[in-house]
């Protein structure tokens, strides 16, 4: 049994070296609602040791649910081991593979748009596209290289000196799509829109914008493997990646987190050990004297989190600032297209998470303002959001960031 698995791994990660597409036919997502320790044990001991099960959310603690792929041959194990342990459960996608195929159809290539997702290519081509048609306005520069060498861009927009600054990244955790999609669609109705709201949030501050942070993993989730999350850098014979996400500097390894490398939330064998994390880290240290506000987008889930996610965190100096406006963001969300947001800190609305970038931001340097928002949607489609919502999921985005600026200029903050 053991030599089997052992063969097993060996193949998976073969494939992985080739760059074979890694196809999920038949696999299932259930959601499970880990109620009691007992539970939280066993699902923690099966993403230790998966042997083909697939975590969607790290099981860290009680009373939180997480959705798990299921591949076809572990159908019966996983009834069986539900029923034991007596967990409550519920299957919701029956195919996985069905929503990726549906997600990313063959076709033709067309221009630039956020009807389909594009590749890290047409994304940088585009953005230099826009950077040559509005010179005045937006700049653009290579802030450092992946560990596969693909440039890292970060983009700045100012239509006039004196403004606060707004830093957001995208796309950290390489499945998360429609981050990156996200950003783009901004860019574009920070430069083109006529609604008044929009111009005053487009020209009253420099927005400072990666938008895609963590390129070889991207990349890869587009060639390879749909569902990856990581950075690519091979930290064992079998184990590729870190969470970039969990390998900031500020209570890192303080929960929330795996010093397992095969594990989707390793952070690292040290704090800000991926060269993904430093090139965020030293261009933000780089233009954080104009700072106000950092931004991290990520999906899915639809919450304004706010620091501190660590164990035992207490909550921030201006917790109650950021609260007041994220759910002013929530609300101006919620009126286009009923989608609604839950607001709170990452440990107490979702999950004990230690080592994030807002939390590095707000915590090691003193960024006014952090948060992160996750995008849509609750968990049918999860990470493999259709492309037919990313402008709607843009546009409420935009809806909320209004809001959030607006209520965090009448507290008292982004004056400079």
């Amino acid at each position: 049994m053991v030599f089997k698995s052992a063969f097993l791994l060996l193949c998976l990660a073969a494939g992985m070296l080739q760059g074979e597409q890694v196809r999920y036919d038949n696999y299932r997502v259930y959601e499970v609602a880990i109620a009691n320790r007992q539970q939280l044990e066993a699902f923690q001991h099966l993403e230790r040791y998966p042997d083909g099960y697939l975590f969607w959310e790290s099981p860290v603690q009680t009373n939180m649910k997480v959705n798990i792929v299921v591949p076809p041959h572990k159908f019966a194990e996983f009834e069986e081991l539900s029923g034991h342990l007596e967990v409550a459960s519920r299957l919701r996608v029956p195919n996985l593979q069905q929503l990726i195929d549906e997600e990313s159809p063959k076709k033709s290539r067309r221009a630039f748009g956020w009807e389909e997702y594009q590749t890290l290519e047409d994304i940088y081509t585009w953005i230099d596209e826009q950077v040559a048609q509005y010179p005045n306005i937006l700049s653009v520069e290579t802030i450092g290289r992946s560990y596969e060498n693909r440039e890292v861009k970060a983009v700045k927009m100012s239509y006039k000196s004196g403004n606060p600054g707004v830093f957001i990244e995208a796309n950290i955790h390489a499945r998360e799509w429609i981050t990156s999609a996200t950003v783009t669609w901004l860019i574009n109705e920070f430069l083109t829109s006529t609604d008044p709201s929009v111009r005053d949030l487009a020209e009253n501050y420099d927005w400072y914008i990666l938008p895609v942070v963590n390129p070889d993993g991207f990349h890869y989730s587009k060639e390879t493997n749909r569902l990856w999350r990581k950075n690519r850098y091979p930290h064992s014979v079998l184990c590729y990646g870190v969470d970039m996400n969990r390998n900031f500097p500020g209570h890192w390894m303080e929960g929330g987190a795996s010093a397992i490398p095969c594990s989707d939330t390793y952070a690292g064998p040290e704090a800000g050990s991926e060269i993904e994390t430093q090139n965020i880290m030293n261009y933000f240290i780089s233009v954080k004297d104009n700072i106000h506000a950092y931004l991290s987008f990520h999906s899915y889930g639809q919450y304004i989190l706010f620091p501190f996610g660590h164990q035992g965190a207490e909550y921030s100096d201006n917790y109650y600032d950021m609260m007041e406006m994220g759910e002013a963001a929530a609300v101006e969300i919620s009126k286009r297209f009923d989608t609604l947001y839950e607001v709170g800190t990452t440990a107490d609305v979702l999950y004990v998470a230690s080592g994030s970038s807002p939390d590095w931001a707000h915590g090691t340097h003193g960024t006014p303002v952090a948060a992160t928002f996750e995008f849509r949607d609750n968990g049918y489609y999860g990470f493999i959001l259709p492309p037919t919502q990313i402008i709607p999921n843009a546009m409420e985005v935009l809806d909320g960031l209004v809001a959030f600026f607006r209520k965090g200029k009448e507290i008292g903050y982004f004056t400079v």
